[in-house]
């Protein structure tokens, strides 16, 4: 018997290493996966469509999806930079984490009150007419105040994983341009209603992610108080 347990034992002892790294393969692609519809979330390319047809009317049709990648380009320049300088300049700041993760918190949660109750002009009110540079469909339409606050949000959270963030940021950037550039194809396949369901849904997502990131920061506040 005493030979057969530790043979037990051996086996068993030998199986652990081949185990233990399968749920933390799953839990570091859920991470990046998370990650991703956050950030996607927080772009909200398909809220955006009536405002990017609307700005890009005067243009010739030829131009437009010239247009919408160059200011994808520029959107995801201002991510990235953000994303890897950005907690510096908290740093600088010297603004603290629970901090970051509450103001976080509400400026996602009014960003989905205004996608679940849209205003009349838009999220960001009226927009100037003309061919666009940068401001207003880079800044602020595809890569807006809450994007890059998420993005910094992320980068202070967990400063060990940039590359995991890199690839999060550049997906979301790349299915929100891909929408961006079919956005005829989209309105005449979902019509104004399908938009406005689709984006009031996103909202309510965007609402639960919102509530958890400020019961977070609230509850690292408490926790570094009573400590």
């Amino acid at each position: 018997m005493g030979v057969l347990s530790s043979g037990f034992a051996e086996m068993n002892s030998a199986e652990q290493p081949v185990i233990l790294p399968e749920p933390a393969l799953e839990e570091d692609a859920m991470t990046i996966l998370s990650a991703l519809l956050l950030v996607f979330l927080v772009m909200d390319p398909l809220g955006n469509i009536p405002l990017f047809l609307v700005l890009l009317e005067p243009v010739p049709p030829k131009r437009r999806k010239k247009i919408l990648l160059r200011e994808s380009l520029f959107a995801l320049g201002f991510l990235l930079a953000f994303l890897h300088v950005g907690r510096y300049t908290l740093n600088a700041l010297r603004i603290s984490q629970p901090a970051l993760g509450i103001a976080g918190g509400v400026v996602l949660a009014l960003i989905a009150l205004r996608m679940i109750f849209p205003q009349l002009g838009g999220m960001f009110g009226l927009t100037p007419q003309g061919e666009p540079f940068i401001v207003p469909i880079a800044i602020p339409l595809i890569a807006g105040p809450s994007a890059l606050a998420t993005v910094m949000l992320l980068a202070t959270q967990h400063p060990e994983r940039m590359g995991a963030w890199t690839v999060a940021v550049a997906g979301a950037w790349g299915v929100s341009t891909l929408l961006l550039l079919g956005s005829e194809t989209l309105r005449r396949i979902l019509r104004p209603r399908g938009l406005i369901a689709v984006e009031r849904l996103m909202g309510m997502i965007l609402m639960t992610v919102a509530v958890q990131m400020l019961l977070a920061g609230v509850g690292e506040f408490l926790s570094a108080s009573i400590g």
